[in-house]
């Protein structure tokens, strides 16, 4: 990669866990997610669960958007009745990141098998700000933040800000 072109920028994380089950203290995903962007010199500005709901999460993305320019949603990415992160995130991107969602199935693939095939996880841009949409597993989150986001959100953001 081009490092020429990447811009100076502070990277701030917002992480919010779509469930309907889980609290702060039984949040793997969220916890795993954390301590990836601590380990890389990442500072958390924000973080919370929020239920299923399409207007939870858009009003929650919202709130990240004030504090932090990499937003991961971990959670309600499936294929159950309630899952729905895809549908609340989706319509808002300005740009959508395609490659993102093609790598994680590639990756999952050699980790889960062709149950890959149904991770729906998306990524883009929202007003200069990268947004990840994962699956809430603990190994899904584990792959997506040390695989993909760390080591492309500085290029990512510096992308976006052009």
């Amino acid at each position: 990669m081009n490092k020429n072109h990447l811009k100076t920028l502070e990277i701030s994380a917002a992480i919010i866990t779509v469930s309907s089950t889980r609290n702060k203290e039984n949040d793997s995903s969220g916890a795993t997610i954390s301590a990836l962007f601590k380990d890389h010199g990442i500072f958390v500005k924000h973080y919370s669960i929020v239920p299923d709901q399409i207007d939870a999460i858009r009003n929650e993305l919202y709130t990240a958007m004030k504090i932090a320019n990499c937003i991961i949603f971990n959670g309600g990415t499936g294929l159950t009745h309630d899952d729905c992160t895809i549908e609340a995130i989706s319509p808002l991107l300005d740009k959508k990141i395609d490659g993102f969602g093609e790598l994680f199935r590639m990756k999952s693939l050699q980790e889960i098998g062709t149950a890959s095939m149904l991770s729906r996880a998306v990524a883009g841009v929202i007003w200069e700000k990268a947004i990840f949409c994962i699956p809430g597993s603990t190994p899904a989150v584990t792959l997506a933040t040390k695989e993909l986001i760390l080591p492309e959100i500085a290029h990512i953001l510096s992308h976006a800000k052009r």
